[in-house]
């Protein structure tokens, strides 16, 4: 098991690029599954779920080359089918969340799909009845089998249906529309996630030959076609990564400057991460942030306290709950968190108290953040890694921690940030990784 060791205190300087978006990765890269044709994909970060998702394409028969750092081409002209039904593949898929959206595409492709329950990060109740329930308004069978925690969908030709999602769940919707990009007649779907990450997959199968409308809305339209070609995509800057580096700059005390950082696809972040008090500069596609000695969190206009909640997109994205609160800790100021989605996402908070954060958990979705204002630095503890987000929240506390902080299972991490510490040691962080 990794370890990081994180020397606090040190103030970082300069560019950094954000890698490409682990979340559309995962999509687009079980999408190739559609086509025999060749697909090729560029700024996919090679990170442990992107690569453990490209290692299971490859058992079940995918062609995959890597061209360049980040750029694959990808052929599944003749997939193993029999492979879904040995042992092998139900250890690896229940080894990563991002398995279940190869269901869609087999589905569609060869009628048929196979899935065991997939694991992901510890952060609460994570339901997979929207993909099937979706599958099944196309007219596809589902079957569970719960002594082998085993999902199987099977039906060939799909139909066109109208459908309302019981969530918007992006994942799901993913699923849902590769499996009707090739059914019969049209389907729409009410109650759509729409996040970028969805635009961009419809993107990718548009320019595949696939028939979608509506695409950036929750109201999609969907006319099935028989056959879909190879295209090239590239994958959008990772939005979560951007939004940890806003954070941490202004923890930190950092002058930084994003680079390439699709503005447009940003969405809420900036100005939320603006409400508490970080100061940015937008010079074209890059975000430049300057060097704070103190940020204070706005309040409301009536002068109650600031609350930051997750929505759906076009809301804050739940992925960073954990950055923003882990940012208000040194404001100056007080904000109300709310996590709505994920009843286990704001525990780790129990690190951040034991480095000395004024957090009142008030239940397992709100926390209370006292900013300290800087008066009094948190402290170098040691700690454990949870899941992704709340890791690289906990090395961001670390790195404007008093001391020396230690942070164990960095696997964590690593599932969602490429070489997170070469990076930003780059910069002027005092990172070392330990095995």
């Amino acid at each position: 098991m990794g370890t990081f060791r994180i020397e606090g205190g040190h103030s970082l300087f300069g560019e950094l690029t954000p890698q490409g978006a682990k979340n559309e990765a995962l999509q687009v890269i079980c999408a190739v599954l559609l086509t025999p044709e060749e697909v090729q994909i560029s700024n996919i970060p090679e990170i442990r779920d992107v690569l453990k998702l490209i290692e299971l394409l490859e058992e079940l028969g995918v062609q995959v080359d890597k061209l360049a750092h980040g750029h694959f081409k990808f052929k599944a002209e003749n997939p193993n089918l029999d492979y879904l039904q040995s042992p092998e593949f139900r250890k690896k898929a229940a080894a990563l969340r991002g398995s279940i959206m190869i269901v869609g595409p087999l589905l569609a492709r060869y009628g048929m799909g196979i899935i065991p329950t997939p694991g992901g990060d510890k952060i609460g109740r994570r339901r997979l009845d929207t993909h099937f329930e979706g599958f099944m308004s196309l007219g596809a069978q589902f079957e569970y089998v719960p002594e082998e925690k085993l999902y199987r969908v099977s039906g060939k030709p799909l139909t066109g249906a109208s459908m309302l999602l019981d969530e918007a769940s992006v994942t799901g919707t993913a699923n849902i529309i590769m499996a009707a990009v090739m059914a019969e007649g049209e389907t729409t779907i009410f109650n759509a996630a729409c996040e970028p990450y969805i635009q961009q997959l419809c993107s990718m199968l548009n320019s595949m030959g696939a028939r979608i409308s509506g695409v950036g809305s929750n109201l999609l339209r969907i006319t099935g076609v028989p056959y879909l070609a190879g295209t090239s995509h590239t994958c959008l800057p990772d939005m979560i990564e951007i939004g940890s580096f806003i954070g941490m700059a202004a923890i930190t005390q950092s002058e930084i400057t994003i680079k390439n950082c699709r503005l447009d696809m940003l969405g809420p972040i900036p100005r939320v991460f603006g409400r508490l008090g970080v100061k940015m500069e937008f010079r074209g596609d890059d975000i430049f942030i300057p060097a704070q000695e103190h940020y204070e969190i706005e309040s409301f206009i009536d002068g109650s306290i600031l609350t930051v909640s997750d929505a759906i997109w076009p809301g804050f994205t739940p992925d960073l709950i954990s950055i923003a609160l882990v940012t208000a800790t040194q404001a100056r100021g007080t904000v109300l968190i709310h996590q709505k989605m994920f009843e286990s996402r704001l525990f780790f908070v129990d690190n951040l108290i034991d480095m000395g954060a004024q957090i009142i958990l008030c239940d397992p979705h709100r926390a209370t953040v006292i900013g300290l204002d800087r008066k009094t630095r948190l402290r170098g503890i040691t700690m454990s890694s949870p899941d992704i987000r709340a890791g690289v929240a906990l090395l961001i506390a670390a790195m404007s921690a008093k001391g020396v902080s230690i942070i164990k299972n960095i696997e964590q991490i690593d599932r969602g940030y490429e070489h997170i510490e070469t990076r930003l040691n780059a910069l002027g962080a005092h990172i070392e990784r330990v095995d």
